[in-house]
């Protein structure tokens, strides 16, 4: 990625503001918001995205799979199934990550195969079964259809999407026998073992219901489908295609009166003849967690066929993205929008269509009043995902997160909030309690239709977890030790954030007594900061820092997570001001900011480390734990310093090509993160109620806000020549702080921003001007 740094980033500013021979003709004026979302942004180099079909928040994201056949570690660059690179697709799935640093799922693939002969592995690329090799040429994505032609078979695939539902539409080859080969052996992050238990049933009806039980990033997870067609079967096959014992745990549904046939087992396969067709076949597809009599429910909640279904959703797409309005010029265009599109795919929907859904229990729940979502990435998507729903997404979806949330809590066998969940599933990965600032930052912003003391209560039990995490050596002795728990310094900064977020809470709702614990914990990111050397570092049980000591080394399990210190000594994201004293005033953390953009990476080698991409010196921008730091010139006094950085990162970072994202996208967290940025301002400390002003890159944006209010950014004399602010006001009066407050949004009204050539080092340089700091404001 070293071409990041190079003179290209300049010359890309200049394109994405302005248009230009390199980013080819400026596209024309959109009819629907959707029609500027370009869904293979990310799908190229590190973004991991998909390009299939899905709804907002949809439990189906149905998308071609290039390949599954990688094992474990090889996983990381086709962790949603697709990578843009391969010449084959393996058939098409129903359930995808979008943008994730991990893989699983890939559930249920199913493949056209044309002809007399049906292949039942999918081969490989230099000597395919049913694989098909295909051309980009052919393929079309956009917000909820997909399409490509598949070479092998010459079929033409088209793939659409409800809530619950995904829908296949295939046309053959006329004169050709038509077939379906139905896969559950297939799925991302593959590995011996993996597929624990599946089954399928063909009813007399001719629907095909099944389910599987899998072994992955989640341990026991359960899903099940009911398939249903548009033409009758002429034959079928059911094959297990295992050859060892069978499994003897959950053996899913037994045979039904209806039942055509049934087979169990850990390698099921389904072979569906058409014969010849006069019209193309129809695949409808319901899921459910929760049994086939819920995938069959949802299959019946949502009638129509493939372009009733398409429609309907194309429908909730731009209703989802109108939320925004906007207008810029050149790629920027297409890259604001697919950003927002990629902030609306997950947390995704799990509950039936009934409300039923499976807890991280592993048993069946109720929801009452709200849709149960899951999917959740925390510790990404805290950051900026959650607070852009909070403003885009606050009477429903938010709400619901919130309500998951809780229920997640009190159905969990360990009594916490999730970590990183999907599917219902626990996977603890990544660190942190990062479930306590989402709920406490849509509280705080007055978002409702939830319990608030028993949100409370949940997140005081996520942070009183001593198992977890070395919660219980953090509790007695203000840090994580490092001889006691990996990537200790790292834990104690997050805890300490995730403590300041309960305290906010706590205060709104007058638990004084909770309030002043958690203000006290949110202080012990001091007890890993070594004053002397300036550095975030990890210590020892005995008090001592660990030695030796490198800044720039990043190691999986080592002092930090997935980062190193010159990442993590800038995470105090609830006093910033406390930091930046201990650091030696404005000036040297200004400094010290510089150096970290500045670093001359040449003689370092991270290719050891996934997540480590994007780099403009060490600052890293395709991994979370850099995302707020351009912002903290502001805490600085110097905000003109925030709107360069940004320029240099909107430059180098995004992109409107398949490679348009320098890292994974984490379930919308670098999209988010764009949006925010393009607006011209960012959530820095979610739980403040504020938002630093970077500088917009939109030439005019409009926030729909409940209640018909709109919250309006006009920025004038917008160009790569304009990088500063040279004037800004809120509903025509003079703004002179570098922060905006989440009131002044909500109650609707202007920004109106004037950009020049120079920068204005005065404003919002007052100590009285600056963001929010724990210490330093009373507020």
């Amino acid at each position: 990625m070293s071409f990041l740094r190079s003179g290209l980033a300049a010359a890309l500013l200049g394109t994405i503001l302005t248009g230009g021979a390199a980013a080819g003709q400026v596209a024309p004026a959109s009819s629907t918001p959707g029609d500027a979302v370009d869904p293979f942004i990310g799908t190229g180099g590190e973004g991991h995205t998909f390009p299939g079909a899905v709804a907002p928040f949809g439990m189906v994201q149905l998308s071609p799979d290039t390949d599954t056949s990688c094992v474990i570690r090889t996983c990381y660059g086709h962790a949603a199934g697709y990578r843009y690179d391969d010449p084959t697709i393996e058939g098409f799935s129903h359930t995808h990550f979008s943008g994730a640093g991990h893989s699983d799922l890939g559930d249920v693939l199913v493949m056209p195969v044309a002809g007399d002969t049906v292949a039942m592995d999918p081969g490989t690329p230099a000597a395919p079964g049913y694989r098909s090799r295909f051309r980009h040429a052919t393929e079309v994505a956009r917000p909820g259809y997909y399409a490509v032609t598949l070479d092998g078979p010459q079929v033409r695939a088209e793939m659409t999407a409800g809530t619950r539902i995904g829908v296949h539409r295939y046309r053959f080859p006329r004169g050709k026998a038509a077939h379906l080969v139905v896969d559950l052996r297939s799925s991302l992050y593959n590995y011996p073992g993996k597929i624990l238990w599946s089954g399928l049933h063909l009813r007399a009806d001719g629907v095909l219901t099944g389910f599987r039980e899998t072994r992955g990033w989640a341990p026991g997870r359960k899903l099940f489908f009911a398939m249903r067609f548009s033409a009758p079967l002429v034959g079928h096959a059911l094959v297990n295609r295992e050859t060892d014992v069978p499994y003897k745990g959950f053996q899913g549904p037994g045979r039904g009166s209806d039942a055509l046939a049934e087979k169990l087992g850990r390698a099921m396969e389904a072979r569906l003849d058409f014969g010849t067709l006069d019209a193309p076949l129809e695949v409808k597809v319901g899921l459910s967690g929760v049994d086939e009599a819920g995938a069959l429910a949802n299959l019946d909640a949502e009638p129509g066929n493939f372009d009733a279904v398409m429609q309907r959703t194309q429908a909730g797409w731009n209703t989802a993205l109108g939320a925004i309005d906007f207008e810029a010029e050149g790629p920027m265009r297409r890259i604001f929008a697919t950003a927002l599109y990629h902030s609306l795919i997950a947390p995704s929907v799990w509950s039936d269509d009934d409300g039923r859904y499976r807890g991280p229990d592993d048993q069946v729940h109720q929801a009452s009043g709200f849709t149960m979502r899951s999917t959740f990435s925390l510790w990404d998507t805290f950051r900026a995902e959650h607070p852009l729903l909070t403003l885009i997404q606050p009477e429903r979806t938010t709400t619901d997160i919130v309500r998951s949330l809780v229920a997640s809590q009190q159905h969990s066998p360990d009594g916490i909030l999730p970590v990183w969940q999907f599917a219902g599933r626990e996977t603890w990965t990544m660190i942190g309690y990062h479930a306590v600032p989402v709920i406490a930052d849509a509280y705080m912003k007055g978002i409702g239709g939830f319990d608030a003391e028993a949100a409370l209560q949940a997140m005081v039990a996520s942070a009183d977890h001593a198992a977890y995490g070395g919660l219980g050596e953090y509790m007695r002795r203000g840090y994580v030790p490092i001889d006691k728990e990996p990537e200790a310094a790292s834990k104690t900064v997050e805890y300490a954030y995730d403590d300041w977020a309960i305290a906010q809470m706590a205060r709104r709702l007058g638990k004084t007594d909770i309030a002043a614990r958690f203000e006290k914990r949110a202080g012990n990111w001091r007890n890993s900061f070594d004053a002397k050397s300036g550095w975030l570092r990890a210590r020892l049980s005995n008090g001592a820092f660990r030695t030796p000591f490198d800044p720039t080394a990043i190691n999986y399990g080592s002092d930090y997570t997935e980062g190193n210190a010159w990442q993590y000594s800038w995470f105090v994201p609830q006093d910033q001001a406390g930091l930046f004293r201990l650091l030696g005033g404005d000036a040297k953390a200004i400094a010290k900011l510089d150096a970290m953009f500045n670093y001359d990476n040449s003689k370092l080698d991270y290719s050891h480390a996934e997540d480590i991409a994007g780099l403009i010196g060490q600052y890293i921008h395709g991994n979370e734990p850099s995302h707020h730091v351009a912002y903290l010139y502001s805490y600085a006094g110097a905000p003109w310093r925030t709107q360069e950085r940004l320029r240099q990162i909107v430059a180098s970072q995004y992109g409107a090509t398949p490679a348009g994202l320098s890292g994974n996208d984490d379930l919308g967290q670098m999209s988010a993160w764009l949006v925010f940025t393009a607006l011209g301002f960012y959530p820095v400390a979610p739980g403040s109620n504020e938002y630093v002003i970077g500088r917009p890159f939109l030439s005019r944006a409009t926030i729909a806000l409940p209640g018909g209010k709109r919250f309006a950014i006009r920025t004038d004399n917008l160009s790569d020549a304009n990088p500063y602010i040279q004037a800004i006001t809120l509903n025509g009066k003079p703004l002179t702080r570098s922060y905006l407050r989440d009131d002044e949004i909500r109650q609707g009204g202007e920004l109106h921003v004037t950009m020049g050539p120079r920068p204005d080092p005065a404003w919002g340089k007052a100590r009285g001007s600056r963001p929010f700091s724990q210490s330093t404001t009373a507020r």
